[in-house]
């Protein structure tokens, strides 16, 4: 939850954060964290089955979730990419979607330590 608000204080539109990390690794538990930094007081689950879930923020939000999706089509049926400019968008499971994000998207990477601790690495974003 604490990353996520940290990350959410340099949130505004045409930030596209990829959630990656084995199920229950805590990418929602990340994207949630950044919603409340944002003001966003409701119920935030992982769009697993709905795919998508739009989120009337300041800046709007758009939270996805890859898992179910398994062909470079689904994704652009999805239409995704059309919150890339006008959102923060956060994406789960982007491995499934065969590398179509913008070149600078921020890759945040969960891993589950045998102790049950969290390891975070963060690569990407604007160079300039």
């Amino acid at each position: 939850m604490a990353l996520g608000a940290e990350l959410a204080a340099r949130a505004r539109p045409g930030v596209v954060l990829l959630l990656q990390g084995e199920l229950g690794a805590g990418k929602t538990t990340l994207a949630r964290g950044f919603l409340r930094a944002l003001g966003y007081e409701g119920e935030v689950r992982s769009p697993t089955f709905n795919l998508l879930w739009l989120y009337e923020t300041e800046p709007p939000v758009c939270h996805a979730d890859l898992y179910r999706l398994d062909r470079p089509e689904q994704v652009e049926d999805l239409g995704l990419h059309e919150y890339f400019e006008t959102h923060a968008v956060l994406v789960e499971w982007p491995e499934r979607n065969f590398d179509a994000f913008p070149e600078d998207a921020i890759r945040v990477r969960i891993e589950v330590l045998s102790d049950g601790q969290r390891r975070v690495s963060i690569a990407g974003g604007k160079t300039s």
